[in-house]
């Protein structure tokens, strides 16, 4: 049975593709079409699971659509109306949008894929946030939280998931969101919505929580973990293009310059912003204080989200926890959630947001609607297109680069480490790109963490980007608890997707400074032999040259781009960045 899973139309489109309940492939639109964060129709991705499944269109038994599309337009409709005139450009661009593509979706599918109406299948948004975390777990039974922007109607939910079924219990509903709270900061704080919330996640260290009062005046929780905004300091409900108003800007002062460039007395002034300006120390003031706002939501989000996984705990008295949804990226939150409430394991899988619903609707159909047993764990990410070695020495050869090929992997790792100690900035591309938005040793750029200078090198020469942002270890799962404070890493399936914040050990800390970030944290990247072998063998290589069983790796892209996916993409990244070495499966490129 072949069962096509599709989300679309708000952000990361994305497509997945069962066949006899087994994932075959999946991949977001934007790492073929280069447009990041793409929402269209993801048609290519498509073509790639089919292409890759072996079948056409006329060969699926079903699609499944992540969401209901009238009902969200409903919501549209009714929201606008209730605060018109002032959402009347709300009003406008929706009948423009909806009434072009998205209402008519099912239409669409008919068309690009020729597929009988009678086979296209619809699920809900948070329904299949929480069967993309739930069916992809090792867990018979768990409890379920989803926490995003908005869905349909609902932002937050509750539910229970046993076998092959999944119930929403409870359910917070629009306007009432911590994801577009969050959002909320993360225009005020300078930063793209959508795009900037992890960088105000990133930035939040290196300030104080001094603000969470202010925070508070903006929610209300209740003795259920539930809470709700006052919506008088908000406008996301009623706006195209704001998400907070004067009376929040009253409360928080002028929101950040999103041109302005970033940095604190903490960060320090990186080369690449150019000469210094005058009124330095005014700017590092000015800075320091967004910093603290950032840690102030950050604070409050972790806040709400520990009360809401209580909560959960407390409606079904089960000790494993799936979390699905935007918000479940927050990997700070989803360290603490496994440390401070009683749930002994969690399960994330690692296209949290809007992307992983292609995976939940296909799943949902699988086995909510007709009733399928289960058969498949995401044991790990590698889901997306691969390049064989003829299609990567072919494009070398037309292209006139020079290159060395090695047959004998060995020889090709026992390279790869010698550059690396010689604090060479590596591009790793190899197998099957990853699905989510973390890059897990297939597309990364890998370096020494050792060597604290590494931090701004890889920040200034590569990936031009703010100064705060942190890097992640890539560690031996086995050998994860001698760096870092985390129990049974083997057992925590968050950790191989680069989903928890924990503490590096403070007697490790000036071994490996730079994936330590400025709060003594790192976001972690358990590695295991089974699942990703030549990575876990580059870095099993590292650690016997170095006794540090540790690379540092971070995504494969430039500032603004998707990850790459092709050997064209990750050539044209490594020209253009001061990176040195790039290794393409078994083909490895040094700059003169």
């Amino acid at each position: 049975m072949n069962i096509l899973g599709i989300s679309c139309y708000f952000h990361d489109a994305a497509a997945a593709l069962l066949q006899e309940g087994q994932l075959v492939a999946a991949a977001e639109e934007e790492r073929f079409t280069r447009k990041k964060h793409d929402y269209e129709f993801p048609q290519h991705a498509i073509d790639f699971c089919l292409k890759l499944g072996g079948i056409s269109g006329e060969d699926l038994d079903y699609v499944v659509f992540f969401e209901k599309p009238f009902r969200k337009f409903e919501r549209l409709l009714l929201s606008s109306m209730q605060t018109f005139p002032r959402s009347q450009r709300v009003f406008r661009d929706a009948m423009i949008a909806w009434f072009g593509d998205k209402l008519w979706i099912k239409q669409l599918i008919q068309k690009r894929l020729g597929v009988a109406p009678a086979k296209i299948m619809f699920s809900e948004h948070h329904l299949s946030h929480a069967a993309s975390a739930f069916y992809c777990s090792p867990f018979d039974e768990a409890a379920i939280l989803t926490v995003d922007g908005v869905g349909e109607w609902t932002t937050t939910s509750i539910g229970v998931g046993k076998g092959t079924d999944i119930k929403l219990i409870k359910e917070i509903q629009f306007p009432h969101s911590l994801g577009l709270l969050y959002s909320a900061f993360t225009a005020f704080l300078g930063f793209e919505v959508n795009e900037g919330e992890y960088k105000v996640m990133g930035m939040a260290p290196f300030g104080s929580p001094r603000y969470v009062d202010k925070v508070h005046k903006l929610l209300r929780f209740g003795s259920d973990g539930s809470f709700e905004l006052d919506m008088d300091y908000f406008c996301f409900h009623h706006s195209t293009d704001k998400t907070f108003n004067g009376k929040f800007e009253e409360l928080f002062g002028t929101s950040r310059d999103p041109e302005a460039h970033f940095f604190t007395p903490g960060t320090g002034y990186p080369s690449y912003f150019g000469e210094k300006p005058a009124n330095y120390d005014e700017l590092g003031r000015s800075n320091q204080y967004y910093a603290d706002i950032a840690a102030s939501i950050q604070k409050v989000t972790e806040e709400a989200l520990l009360m809401m996984a209580n909560a959960a705990y407390k409606e079904t008295g089960l000790r494993r926890l799936c979390l699905a949804g935007g918000v479940a990226l927050n990997s700070v939150a989803n360290g603490r959630i496994l440390k401070e409430t009683p749930f002994e394991e969690i399960y994330i899988q690692p296209a949290a947001g809007d992307g992983g619903g292609a995976i939940g609707a296909a799943l949902y159909g699988y086995h909510s609607v007709l009733g399928k047993p289960r058969k498949f764990t995401m044991e790990h990410a590698y889901w997306g297109e691969e390049h064989s070695a003829g299609d990567i020495e072919k494009f070398l050869r037309n292209a006139g680069i020079r290159y060395q090929c090695f047959e004998d992997e060995d020889k090709l790792l026992d390279k790869t480490v010698d550059h690396l100690q010689e604090g060479k900035v590596i591009g790793w591309s190899q197998g099957r790109f990853e699905w989510g938005p973390r890059a897990l040793g297939n597309r990364s750029i890998i370096a020494d963490p050792r060597r604290a200078a590494m931090k701004d090198i890889v920040n200034t020469k590569i990936k031009f980007r703010e100064p705060y942002r942190p890097f992640a270890p890539s560690v031996l799962v086995e050998r994860t608890e001698d760096f870092f404070d985390l129990c049974r890493p083997a057992q925590q399936y968050p950790a191989r997707f680069m989903l928890y914040v924990v503490n590096v050990r403070e007697d490790k800390r000036d071994i490996i400074p730079a994936i330590t970030h400025v709060d003594g944290t790192g976001r972690l990247q358990t590695v295991d032999k089974q699942f990703a072998p030549r990575y876990y063998r580059l870095i099993e290589r590292f650690g016997e040259a170095t006794g540090v069983p540790i690379i540092l790796n971070t995504s494969f892209n430039l500032r603004g781009e998707p990850i790459v996916n092709t050997p064209r993409e990750a050539f044209a990244t490594f020209s253009r960045s001061e990176m040195d070495v790039l290794v393409l499966d078994n083909y490895l490129i040094e700059k003169n």
